[in-house]
């Protein structure tokens, strides 16, 4: 596997590098040692997997808030996306910065999501299967999002939003004193996590 460092510090793309005969190839995607060498999470809890039907579905910006925060490594499957992280660390000299990469299943590049990163993703093409590696059970309380068009963070997404849910649609947008952003659950307004 090849590490490819992003410009978020501890965000990376691995990339696989497969072993070819006239079969077709096999490539590791995954090694314990390699990846803690990268100081990446060795341990992943759940695994799931989302269909999105049509192209330029949104999905995200989500993540977790102590004590459940989670690293995810994240691979397109089926299809294509357009993957976006975000720094979401406040010591971080990143904090607040976003970098985008494209996840196909003809690349079977992945994409390793730190803790305090917020993700998310629009697919380019119908019928896109994405595969998400976990490091913490999912915690409704810890839960939450951003923006996906917030200002702030000035991200541009390659196609028109065709479908998102009501939920991803209404996270809060960043504040403007610099401080963490203010984490809410969009349905009850209630501040989530501390």
């Amino acid at each position: 596997m090849r590490f490819v460092p992003t410009e978020l510090a501890g965000a990376y793309l691995i990339e696989p590098e497969p072993l070819n005969d006239e079969r077709g190839f096999f490539a590791r995607t995954v090694c314990a040692r390699e990846f803690a060498a990268h100081g990446i999470v060795t341990e992943f809890v759940q695994s799931s997997i989302s269909l999105s039907l049509h192209r330029g579905t949104l999905r995200g910006l989500h993540f977790q808030v102590p004590p459940a925060c989670e690293a995810k490594l994240v691979r397109c499957t089926t299809g294509a996306v357009h993957d976006v992280i975000v720094d979401l660390r406040p010591e971080s000299p990143t904090y607040r910065r976003h970098v985008a990469v494209e996840l196909t299943a003809r690349n079977r590049h992945a994409l390793y999501v730190p803790k305090m990163f917020a993700h998310g993703l629009q697919t380019l093409e119908d019928n896109t299967e994405v595969l998400y590696e976990i490091s913490a059970f999912y915690s409704p309380g810890q839960s939450t999002g951003l923006r996906f068009d917030d200002p702030k963070l000035n991200i541009r997404w390659p196609l028109p939003v065709s479908s998102i849910s009501e939920r991803d649609r209404n996270w809060p947008f960043l504040t403007d004193d610099g401080a963490p952003p203010r984490l809410h659950d969009p349905t009850t307004r209630t501040p989530i996590g501390n």
